[in-house]
Order: C-alpha cells, then structure tokens, then sequence
C-alpha cells in the first residue's frame, strides 16, 4: 500500500494511468470514468449541496462538482494531490489527514448532503471501513447520501474470481468492498455494479 510519500510522487501522473486501465477495460479502473459519471449525476439532482470527499487525489470529480456550485470539503494525506486539487478549486476546504485514522477534526463540525468515496476505501480493512462508515454517517444530513465508487463485488465469489482471473496484475494491499458482507451491517446499501471488477455503493441515512 502506497504511504503519503508514494501518492505524492504518483500525484502527476495519476489521471494519465487510471485513463490507460479505464479506456483498456482493465482492473482495477475499468469503468471508471462511467463510475465517476454516475455519481456526478446523482449529486446535481440537489441544488447547490454540501459535498464531502474522501480522498480526493486531484480533484477529478470534485472539481467538476465545485464548477457547478456544490460546496466541497475533502480530505487527503497527499500534500502533492491537495496542491493539484486545490489550484482547480480554490475556494473548497481540503485538509491533509490520514482517514484511515478517521476524519480530520474540521471535517466533523459539519453535516453533508452527499460523501463520496472514489477509489479510496479500499485502503482501509474490512473492519475499518465499518467504523468509518458509521461515523460519516453521523456526518450526513437528513436526506444524505453516501457515494463509494471502487473496486467492489456483489459477492465474496465475485471477488475471488476477478482475483483469480487477474493472477500477479492483483492488488494484495488493497481491501475491496464486498457487496453481500457490507448489507449484513447496513441493510440499505444498494450495490450498483458497473464493470466485472466495480461499481457504486450507496448508503442512505
């Protein structure tokens, strides 16, 4: 798993490599862009809401959110990604801090209508993301939502079969969301799968 100092030094080239997987329906990004496009279009169903980022890298989703009025908050442990995200978003409030060790402090003085976590969670074991889970949300208003586009399965099997078919090309330090496991802690989770190796959860408040 990539520490800060590895994201930093991946900072520019990262969107050149995720396009490579996505336009090569590879894993881990294939259909990335169709992942990210689907949770741009959920969010602008609301006027001018309250969005939370959770590991942001360069702003690729969040930027296009902020150009269209969404007010966005974020949190990174790159200052290389919080320097390239910040220069397309100015006015957002981004702040450096692991989240594996939960949101950075400013963050939880504020409610949201939508969290998003795109390619990030992952980074976080199966126990964790529960906890996580839980606290943002905490963090959601009302009628909020939580938008996790990864690397994600329906089932267990779904998964060992993606990792089976991927053979050395797998990521063994990442921790991918598992549909099925999820729902047994949050029944409303709704997986919406989009590639053989992703797709987009949702959580309800």
């Amino acid at each position: 798993m990539l520490d800060n100092t590895g994201f930093d030094l991946w900072a520019d080239g990262y969107d050149q490599s995720v396009g490579v997987s996505d336009e090569d329906h590879t894993y881990p990004f294939a259909g990335y862009k169709e992942i990210l496009g689907s949770i741009y279009k959920t969010i602008m169903e609301k006027p001018n809401p309250a969005v939370l980022d959770i590991g942001f890298g360069t702003g690729t989703l969040t930027a296009k959110l902020y150009e269209n009025g969404c007010e966005i908050y974020g949190q990174d442990f790159s200052s290389r990604m919080i320097e390239l995200a910040s220069a397309k978003m100015p006015d957002a409030h981004l702040y450096q801090s692991d989240f594996t060790q939960g949101l950075a402090e400013p963050l939880k003085r504020q409610s949201y209508d939508f969290i998003v976590a795109t390619y990030s969670i992952h980074h976080l074991r199966d126990d964790q993301k529960i906890v996580f889970l839980k606290e943002l949300l905490d963090h959601l208003k009302d009628d909020g939502k939580i938008l996790i586009g990864d690397v994600a399965f329906g089932t267990r099997e779904e998964l060992n079969q993606c990792k089976d078919e991927c053979g050395n090309e797998w990521d063994n330090d990442e921790v991918y969301c598992v549909a099925d496991e999820l729902k047994a802690v949050f029944p409303s989770l709704v997986f919406s799968k989009m590639t053989f190796c992703s797709g987009v959860l949702m959580l309800s408040r």
